[in-house]
């Protein structure tokens, strides 16, 4: 494998050598003008325009710290998966009577139902992918989304709408086909499915809790696989879709332990994307080397090195030396650097400041360009 330091040219394309998941902590505005809002102090009209100057300023911070692609941080959303999926046609969010526990942490109480038949009609996020899109420029602007496994996996489902579950995921698989060739007409060339399900199936404990749910932690894998690879399927050549492998990210906390071998053979040779991002901050993550079945030599391994759960920075020599261990297994022009996650899944945000925010994000990239040459 190749050794870091030896020349390897930047990415034109995505992944890049130095990406981002895409949620940024939520600036104090943003904050305020969801609460005055809520409150009936200020109109819809009048929060989206605070948001559209809060986005237009932090995709101007991304492009400062040396990004190539940018997000709108999530800033318009509550939920890194709710607010997508609630306003798919067929699904209602609601109060739900207890939050996703995380590690010694709980979130605040919401959820979906699917009440009736699932389809891709008109969505909101259209039009905010279309305002990022503006204020991007010349930088490539990602989309995120969260992957079609997710409404599964989190989402109670009327059995009176869906009695088969196959009928349920050949939907769920059409929706989101659907969702991608929207997005694309809109002029997105990158987006990014997240999905917290596989970490999940990483972890003998979690394993355990979805069989207390009535489910077959293999054979949900292999469905999730084929919903995916369905939804995918036949999308424009010149569009770039990637996961994220999540194991939780809610006020610095997590979910999920466990390294990526049990899900690594259906992943990284069974799913027809372009490129994972993996969470690579802790030892809850395990070793390097179930990227050994990464098989194809157009994959991307965007390897999250940097936490976005702290403030303090990672050793540079450090994290190039890990570098040098994954390209043990996969070569290193198909290795990429980021976050392990967004620093905002929710709009909580994690416990660090968007000073250090923005110092993590320009860390990614100047190690990025000592490796990659």
């Amino acid at each position: 494998m190749a050794q870091v330091g030896q020349t390897r040219s930047l990415r034109q394309g995505p992944p890049f050598r130095a990406d981002q998941v895409g949620s940024l902590l939520r600036p104090d505005r943003v904050k305020l003008a969801r609460q005055q809002r809520a409150s009936g102090a200020i109109t819809a009209d009048e929060l989206r325009r605070i948001e559209d100057e809060e986005i237009g300023r932090i995709v101007e911070k991304q492009k400062s710290v040396g990004l190539q692609a940018v997000t709108d941080g999530e800033l318009r959303r509550a939920w890194w998966h709710f607010d997508f999926l609630e306003n798919l046609d067929g699904v209602k969010g609601y109060e739900a009577e207890s939050g996703i526990q995380f590690n010694q942490t709980k979130t605040k109480s919401h959820s979906i139902q699917v009440v009736d038949k699932l389809d891709f009609s008109h969505h909101p996020m259209l039009e905010d992918f279309q305002f990022l899109k503006r204020v991007a420029g010349s930088h490539t602007a990602k989309m995120t989304i969260p992957s079609p496994s997710m409404l599964h996996f989190r989402g109670e489902i009327d059995k009176s709408v869906y009695p088969n579950q196959e009928q349920f995921f050949e939907d769920l698989a059409g929706t989101y086909k659907k969702a991608i060739r929207a997005f694309y007409d809109a002029g997105c060339r990158y987006l990014q499915l997240d999905d917290t399900s596989w970490a999940y199936f990483c972890s003998e404990e979690q394993r355990e809790q979805l069989r207390a749910r009535g489910f077959q932690p293999d054979e949900l894998m292999s469905r999730y696989r084929d919903t995916i690879n369905r939804a995918v399927a036949d999308r424009p050549e010149d569009l770039t879709i990637t996961m994220h492998i999540c194991r939780g990210n809610f006020r610095s906390t997590w979910i999920s332990s466990g390294g990526y071998e049990p899900v690594a053979e259906i992943l990284f040779d069974g799913l027809n994307i372009d490129g994972f991002f993996l969470e690579y901050d802790s030892d809850r993550a395990g070793g390097f080397e179930p990227l050994r079945f990464v098989k194809r030599n157009d994959l991307q391994i965007v390897l999250g090195l940097i936490t976005s759960k702290s403030g303090e920075l990672e050793d540079g020599d450090e994290i190039k030396r890990r570098i040098d261990e994954a390209s043990r297994y996969v070569d290193l022009s198909q290795l990429n650097l980021s976050p392990q996650c967004g620093f905002a899944s929710t709009e909580e945000g994690n416990l660090l400041t968007e000073e250090q925010q923005w110092a993590k994000l320009h860390h990614v990239v100047e190690i990025a360009e000592e490796v990659w040459k």
